[in-house]
């Protein structure tokens, strides 16, 4: 019931969110735990990806944080796939870091997603997504944007 209220406060005060901290330390704990541990329908994830609110749509990605821990990867590449021309910087940056930790879960999921989307990345999604990679990786998938 307490996981619940959590929950509910976030979304209906997201007003007040407006700075990336606050979404970095809520949404992975608040809304992707409860939606992973009680089973709940994950279309609310979509719904923020597509808001006018950069930090709805940062709160979208981070959001897939307990179901990358539990290898459940397809939100977060469906999500990444939605913002992948977002202009905001801390989404951009929020975008690459979840699409890092998915490579280290799925490497060649990672890879397979940068080759079909490199070149249409922002540079700081791109770079943030590779950071784990070696320097063949990144100078391959860097080479894509300029093409």
């Amino acid at each position: 019931a307490d996981h619940k209220k959590l929950y509910d406060l976030y979304l209906n005060r997201h007003d007040r969110i407006n700075t990336w901290d606050f979404v970095d330390r809520a949404a992975p704990r608040v809304i992707s735990k409860y939606l992973y541990d009680f089973n709940k329908p994950r279309d609310m994830l979509y719904e923020l990806a597509k808001s006018d609110n950069p930090w709805k749509r940062r709160t979208a990605i981070y959001s897939t944080a307990w179901f990358l821990k539990n290898g459940e990867l397809d939100d977060t590449f469906r999500i990444a796939e939605i913002l992948l021309q977002d202009e905001h910087q801390f989404v951009q940056k929020g975008v690459g870091t979840w699409l890092r930790h998915a490579g280290k879960k799925d490497e060649q999921r990672l890879l397979d997603f940068l080759e079909k989307h490199a070149a249409e990345m922002p540079r700081t999604m791109l770079n943030v997504a590779m950071e784990k990679l070696d320097k063949e990786q990144k100078k391959y998938f860097r080479g894509k944007k300029n093409l």
